[in-house]
């Protein structure tokens, strides 16, 4: 464990051992406290082993049963740890000694500590960038301690949110609506589909930054086309933008891209392999960059997607636009036993990275049995949960008959708009073969 003087002082609270102690017993004893400070307190950061692996199980237990464990149930967490070798048998004794404090230490002032633990976490992370700093310094890995240096930077930190006196505003609201009126638009109010016809139907003119798109619709529907399409369009318009696919490899999307790119059809991308290249090589000229990652089925977490978006950060890379292929295939953070409550944590940890990123995020979603079966698939439709449509800023469901698969034309149902009037069809052309989900809007229903 890092250790730490008994004189060190930060703002409002000593973080010395009788601190540590008392966290570990808030951790062990109450929900709220957990639910308040969930994911910002790491066992690492005490410097007594025994509370540290205290913490640890009594984070694991709330993580896993979204509750804290009673005493006994506690101890046999212990015997169990001790049993299958997690707690080394010469920390025992401490842990026994910190099991004890942790159920009789005086808890009543837990909100106030809760309010002391970010500072705590972030100075106790400090103290191990600077450590892991010293070996790095030795091996000139300079990218590595910039990285320890900064995730230290972001324990907790919580100081970025946007606020304004609403009266005190409405002159630069005015002005906002006035440079639409003329149509001036802002850079950063939207990013264009790179459909004109569609963007006239979009409320922000384009996708909303800050906002979570999502596409829905039954299997082999076109979802993953219409993500990587809209991604491109947004590259090709300047934009930068981050593509993770959690269910195609990164070699298709990618050739799905050079198809769109090229007008080219997937199975002649071989054979004209020079007429793709020189396509692609061209509009690379004035095109921003688009960056595609690919992860194992059910591994991603909005944690690990932040992660990536960070170490692009790092590189001097500021995305416009993120783009999961789909979140209905991403990890719930902490697995629960509750299928919907995991669903609702991944979308709702999407759309908190497009606030903090200020990105638009665009993202797909199946359909229910139901929906599959009906012509236009309704938000009603959406497949498990409904927390989805509720957290998006925009569902838009893909349709399309035999009739219209055979013409390559499908219909764009607007589903539900947190912005903007729904309950209508855009009917659009497509070219399937060239990967453009979008050739032409041809009308409105």
């Amino acid at each position: 464990m890092i250790g730490m003087s008994d004189t060190e002082e930060v703002k409002k609270y000593e973080f010395d051992l009788d601190f540590q102690t008392k966290i570990a017993a808030c951790i062990v004893r109450d929900p709220e406290f957990n639910l308040r400070t969930e994911g910002l307190i790491n066992p690492f950061y005490f410097e007594n082993a025994g509370i540290a692996y205290i913490a640890e199980l009594g984070l694991s237990y709330f993580r896993d049963y979204r509750k804290v464990a009673t005493p006994v149930v506690f101890s046999n967490l212990i015997k169990d740890a001790v049993k299958s070798g997690k707690i080394r048998s010469d920390y025992v004794s401490d842990v026994r000694d910190a099991f004890m404090s942790s159920f009789k230490d005086d808890i009543s002032d837990a909100p106030y500590v809760a309010d002391c633990v970010a500072e705590f976490a972030r100075h106790r992370a400090f103290e191990s960038a600077i450590l892991k700093s010293v070996s790095l310094i030795e091996k000139r890995d300079f990218s590595a301690i910039e990285k320890v240096v900064n995730d230290a930077m972001n324990v907790g930190v919580h100081d970025d949110i946007e606020e304004y006196e609403y009266f005190d505003a409405i002159e630069h609201r005015t002005n906002k609506r006035e440079d639409r009126l003329s149509g001036k638009k802002e850079e950063f109010d939207s990013i264009s589909s790179g459909v004109p016809d569609l963007d006239k139907h979009l409320y922000w003119e384009g996708w909303g930054r800050k906002e979570l798109t999502v596409f829905m619709g039954a299997p082999k529907m076109g979802k993953s086309q219409a993500l990587a399409f809209f991604a491109r369009n947004a590259a090709l318009l300047g934009y930068s933008v981050l593509f993770v696919s959690l269910e195609v490899s990164k070699d298709i999307i990618s050739d799905r891209i050079d198809a769109s790119v090229s007008e080219v059809p997937m199975k002649d991308l071989v054979n004209r392999l020079g007429v793709v290249s020189k396509k692609v090589e061209d509009v690379a000229k004035t095109a921003g960059k688009l960056y595609v990652a690919e992860f194992p089925t059910g591994t991603l977490t909005c944690s690990a997607l932040r992660r990536l978006i960070n170490r692009h950060k790092s590189k001097g890379r500021k995305f416009d636009m993120v783009v999961v292929d789909y979140a209905d295939i991403m990890a719930a953070e902490h697995r629960s036993r509750d299928p919907r409550e995991d669903s609702k944590s991944i979308y709702v940890g999407l759309r908190a990275i497009a606030q903090m990123e200020n990105v638009v995020m665009m993202t797909a979603t199946q359909t229910n049995r139901e929906g599959a079966k009906a012509d236009v698939s309704r938000m009603e439709h959406v497949a498990e949960d409904f927390n989805k449509v509720r957290i998006a800023d925009l569902v838009i469901s893909i349709n399309k008959t035999e009739e219209e698969r055979m013409r390559d034309q499908a219909r764009l149902y607007f589903a539900a708009s947190r912005n903007q009037a729904g309950d209508f069809s855009l009917v659009i052309n497509q070219d399937v073969a060239c990967m453009q989900f979008i050739t032409d809007v041809i009308g409105k229903s």
